[in-house]
């Protein structure tokens, strides 16, 4: 699986990491190091960004389907209309704050054996 194309219209610099398999599939699993300090800094606030964004908008998806309309002071369409936007910069707001403690990990073992 390719993701190459999908990526590459979502961010310039994702589109340079491929997920797809080598083409060689006998070839021998690439060598685990570690991950270097001097990754790309574009890279990882990218990584983050997507991880975060992407967790928090979900979570907050969640909950909003968990509850009702409530029987007085519900604000209508307009309310509806502006939920969206409101949760996409909660998400924001929360993915600075707090996203690079679960995408910091995460994106040390995206970059496990990736050529340097």
């Amino acid at each position: 699986m390719n993701v190459t194309a999908t990526t590459s219209a979502a961010h310039p610099l994702l589109a340079q990491h491929s997920l797809a398999p080598a083409g060689n599939a006998a070839a021998p699993p690439a060598i685990l190091t570690q991950p270097s300090d001097d990754a790309d800094p574009a890279l990882r606030e990218a990584f983050t960004q997507f991880v975060g964004e992407t967790f928090y908008s979900q979570l907050l998806g969640a909950m909003r389907s968990t509850v009702q309309k409530p029987a007085y002071f519900h604000g209508g369409r307009g309310e509806e209309v502006f939920q969206g936007q409101l949760d996409q910069v909660l998400a924001q707001n929360m993915t600075e704050a707090t996203a690079d403690r679960f995408a910091g990990p995460m994106f040390d073992l995206f970059m496990l054996g990736r050529p340097q």
